[in-house]
């Protein structure tokens, strides 16, 4: 199957799930045909079609709860309990029961594409090494959050890009469109209940944002209060792609987001809840996902690497009874062997990447 009918079939499948809003799905296309790195994010279920042929010998290694959908713009920060910038995985829309080398090859195969497009500067080989590190540094530590106060001088630099600076973020939020028609009366009453007081009032906008949700309707609240602004998403859910790829779209549609959540190694943001069909969450300048343009010049990369290693550790400890034979599983494997996945997967891709942008091209045209 060629990646337009992979992605026909499952926007058909998409739509009987929720609500699509065409023109950010006509964005999402042309975005998918802007560089392979874009593509990765944008077609999960494309991705979750095709890994389990072309690295036919990582599927029967342990099952975990994962993230499905990583990648290396998959992770932000946000603040806890008790206000203490976290940082680690940002998204979990795509969880599903899955070998855990899913995850890890899909993390590596992004920073490879990163690499190819000049986002990251560290040798691929380099960064698989990295990752594979961190990953069995936090499984036989038993895991730890990232809180950003006291430890991680590294990471703590990145989170402070001057790209996310207050001023930026908040323009951001402004130049949202006005939503077109009338705006479910549950997304309204999920971002309310998140508001600090019931009686807040509350401007509602449409948000743009992500690659692989691009399509789902996502609505922001944008109110002030004692002083300063605040920001509240709802986001449509639906179950992951996995359930369109590996079942055929039949079997359970249970969306797993929060059980992960509730299970991983983590600082949760008390922010973040599922709420019916939607996921909401609080939104400020400092509680959001990093995107790649907005890290400082200066940085390391090996540790960034290593540390989202480590983070998808505290994630995967959420299927404790895996643990053990994960461990195992990893000293079975060759040195390479993550370098060499992944590098496979960034060639079909690539040529799948590379149909879609002929026929964006060719309809352009």
């Amino acid at each position: 199957m060629k990646i337009t009918k992979a992605t026909r079939e499952y926007e058909a499948w998409l739509r009987k799930q929720l609500k699509i809003v065409k023109a950010d799905l006509a964005q999402k296309h042309r975005n998918m045909s802007s560089d392979p790195f874009i593509f990765l994010r944008a077609t999960f279920y494309r991705w979750i079609q095709i890994w389990p042929e072309v690295c036919s010998e990582l599927t029967d290694a342990p099952e975990v709860l994962a993230v499905g959908d990583l990648h290396i713009e998959n992770f932000g920060t946000w603040r806890d309990v008790e206000g203490r910038l976290i940082w680690g995985v940002n998204d979990f829309d795509e969880v599903f029961p899955l070998p855990y080398t899913q995850d890890l090859v899909r993390l590596a195969t992004s920073a490879n594409l990163a690499i190819a497009a000049s986002h990251l500067s560290i040798d691929f080989r380099e960064a698989c090494e990295a990752i594979l590190r961190g990953y069995r540094q936090g499984l036989t530590t038993g895991g730890k959050p990232f809180v950003l106060e006291e430890e991680h001088p590294e990471l703590r630099k990145m989170a402070y890009g001057v790209l996310r600076q207050p001023a930026r973020f908040w323009e951001k939020m402004d130049a949202q469109k006005r939503p077109h028609g009338k705006v479910p009366a549950s997304a309204v009453a999920a971002i309310r209940q998140l508001m600090p007081e019931p009686a807040v009032p509350f401007q509602l906008s449409s948000r743009q944002a992500g690659e692989g949700s691009l399509g789902r309707q996502r609505f922001v609240g944008l109110a002030t209060w004692q002083g300063g602004r605040i920001a509240r998403e709802a986001k449509a859910l639906c179950p992951s792609a996995c359930v369109f790829a590996l079942r055929g779209g039949k079997g359970r549609n249970d969306i797993l987001y929060q059980v992960l959540v509730d299970r991983a190694v983590r600082c949760r943001d008390p922010f973040v809840h599922v709420q019916g069909q939607w996921i909401v969450r609080r939104l400020a300048p400092h509680c959001s996902r990093i995107e790649l343009s907005a890290l400082p010049q200066e940085r390391d990369e090996r540790v960034l690497l290593e540390s989202m290693g480590f983070e998808l550790a505290n994630i995967h400890l959420g299927t404790p009874r895996a643990v053990k034979a994960i461990l195992a599983d990893l000293d079975k494997r060759s040195k390479s062997w993550l370098f060499r996945a992944a590098r496979r997967m960034t060639r079909v891709t690539r040529k799948d990447w590379k149909v879609w942008r002929d026929r964006m091209l060719s309809a352009e045209q």
